[in-house]
């Protein structure tokens, strides 16, 4: 086995690997099928990468986005790997160059898209080629069950029969056990070895928070964190332009993102992000799938995401250098109803379903009390370890609770009731008109009207009761039946509550934040002078933008706050500083250090415990 080591710190500059990476390295050194599964941020892009480079032959890598093919090229080739992409964005002289190169065994690592490698011709260049691995980033895009299926994705079983030695590495960020097995089937993988590291982002806070005029919230959010990088989440086109046009009227660099814009602007939006001319992309889900900026200091989800995998996957684009990074998601029952909507109009009655199922389960972990770590970590069959994350809204400040049992016994018995009374089951909108009294003719129809239990829930509001209703399906006491019309029944627990009058504590519904907050603890941070951090990232800037390259290609945060950090001044003391490879000193060195010296001219070293 190669010095899999000495390969990691002269070409990409780290002196240790991140959880998983070696074993996921050597298995496919070894030859084997591999299936990883790490987090967002964990470094999947290395365990092919640095394969490609000790070995004889081509690494292809499957690749779904364009912006992520250059991205990925562009970071590579600046730390001196011989790399490079085919797509549609390149004329035809500089499509062929590349494909002579390929030919004459000029590179080890091609990137291209699922349909280009599908095509006739490609089948015999792939054979000519040499090639060595096949690497399917991205992977959940093979099963219908992930939150980002992609008809093109399911072809790729193909190529185990036109490079039937070849071994394939499928690489995700975020699966359920069901995709995970479904990735394995479609793709074909033989005996795979499996690698599945921990979804935890220790360095992540998350917090949920009423929606209350949400472009002052955030607005008030931005503005404490003017320097720093984040992406506004919305639902539509629409509400995207108008975060991105309030928050440019209010002096903040910010730009839309959303596959209405021309193809022009788009591209322009997010390189203006990529290179830092621009702090804020406000975008619809179309941004951000293998987008590589590790300096994503925060995510606001403006609107309630669809599913729990796509909230992780998008949260999980805030600090991916390790660095901390802030999760706001702003929840209002109303864009519950906004998406039941829309799902109404899904015609495809197992497609409705699934995505009802996604839909709770997104509700659900907006509306718990209880750790939002736990709640993520859970849904990927993760157990948390600790009682308190010391990092979530709910552990830093619990929610209060109070004594439901009252108000659970009013709306399991006119569960029980309807069901009783009318030999069928009715959704939770109709269970709530019959416990606030309301007069509708389904009411006077179905003679609801006449049960014990209509009107005697007066004293809430519709929203409250609907609140309630949802926190007894997280305890198990209210099931949601299969079918069109999402009806709702007791459990054996429900009735069993019902029957005994057992007290049921309820939580108070969330709050809009107190002005004082409680302190957030910031895993991961490096601790440095920040003055000189900032002459650091705006010398970055210029070099990058010398280059016409994003700036986190010439090094990433984690390498300045290092810098910030020890001071070094002079080329033989970059000894340690994470990020810097040799290709990367020879070039770079110099110019950091020479500023580090010229800072200390006037200003004295901090002390860091």
């Amino acid at each position: 086995m190669p010095d899999l080591i000495h390969q990691l710190k002269t070409t990409f500059g780290y002196s240790t690997f991140r959880p998983l990476q070696r074993e996921i390295v050597e298995a496919s050194l070894a030859g084997r099928d591999v299936f990883a599964l790490l987090p967002t941020g964990g470094g999947k892009s290395l365990c092919f990468q640095l394969p490609a480079l000790v070995r004889d032959g081509l690494t292809v890598v499957v690749s779904p986005l364009i912006a992520l093919m250059k991205d990925q090229v562009d970071a590579l080739q600046a730390s001196g790997v011989a790399a490079t992409f085919l797509n549609s964005t390149l004329d035809e002289s500089e499509a062929r160059s590349r494909l002579r190169g390929l030919h004459r065994g000029e590179f080890r690592l091609l990137y291209a898209a699922p349909e280009r490698l599908m095509l006739d011709s490609w089948q015999e260049n792939l054979k000519a080629w040499n090639v060595a691995c096949i690497a399917i980033d991205e992977a959940h895009c093979v099963s219908e069950w992930g939150h980002d299926f992609r008809p093109e994705y399911r072809q790729l079983a193909k190529l185990r029969a036109a490079l039937p030695e070849v071994p394939l590495m499928a690489l995700t960020a975020t699966a359920t056990e069901r995709v995970r097995a479904d990735i394995i089937t479609h793709l074909k993988l033989r005996e795979p070895e499996i690698f599945v590291a921990s979804f935890n982002r220790p360095n992540l806070t998350y917090r949920v928070t009423p929606k209350d005029q949400p472009l002052k919230q955030i607005i008030d959010f931005v503005r404490k964190r003017e320097h720093e990088s984040g992406i506004v989440y919305c639902a539509s086109r629409a509400a995207a332009e108008r975060v991105a046009e309030g928050l440019a009227g209010r002096g903040f660099l910010a730009r839309p993102y959303h596959a209405g814009l021309d193809a022009g602007e788009r591209s322009r939006n997010q390189e203006a992000f990529l290179r830092d001319d621009v702090r804020i992309i406000c975008a619809t889900i179309a941004f951000g799938m293998g987008i590589n900026k590790p300096n994503v200091r925060w995510i606001i989800h403006h609107d309630l995401p669809k599913n729990i995998e796509g909230y992780y996957q998008e949260t999980g684009r805030a600090g991916r250098d390790g660095l901390p990074g802030d999760c706001l998601l702003l929840f209002s029952a109303g864009d519950i109803a906004k998406q039941l909507h829309f799902l109404d109009e899904i015609t495809d009655e197992h497609e409705r379903e699934v995505s009802r199922t996604q839909l709770r389960q997104i509700v659900h972990y907006a509306e718990s009390a209880g750790c939002r770590r736990v709640e993520l970590l859970d849904y990927f069959g993760e157990k948390f370890a600790a009682a308190d994350c010391e990092a979530c809204d709910n552990c830093l400040e619990p929610r209060e609770t109070y004594d439901g049992t009252v108000v659970a016994q009013k709306f399991l018995s006119c569960v029980y009731r309807i069901r009783q009374n009318s030999r069928f089951s009715v959704g939770q909108n109709h269970l709530i008109e019959v416990l606030t009294g309301a007069d509708t003719d389904k009411i006077r129809r179905w003679g609801h009207d006449r049960l014990t239990t209509y009107g005697i829930g007066k004293e809430l509001s519709r929203p409250h009761w609907a609140a309630v209703g949802r926190e007894l399906m997280r305890l198990g006491y209210v099931a949601v039946d299969e079918g069109e019309f999402a009806t709702l029944s007791l459990t054996e627990e429900g009735i069993a509550v019902l029957r005994n009058r057992t007290p049921i504590t309820l939580t108070k519904p969330m709050e809009l934040p107190k002005a004082k907050r409680a302190t957030v603890r910031r895993e991961g941070d490096i601790p440095c002078d920040e003055i000189l951090f900032e002459r650091l990232r705006t010398l970055r800037k210029k070099l990058a933008d010398e280059r016409r390259v994003p700036a986190y290609i010439i090094c990433g945060d984690t390498t300045l706050r290092a810098l910030a950090h020890h001071y070094p001044t002079g080329i033989d003391q970059l000894e340690g500083i994470p990020g810097i490879g040799e290709k990367k000193r020879a070039e770079f060195g110099g110019v950091l250090t020479a500023e580090i010296a010229d800072y200390l001219r006037t200003n004295s070293r901090m002390a860091f415990g």
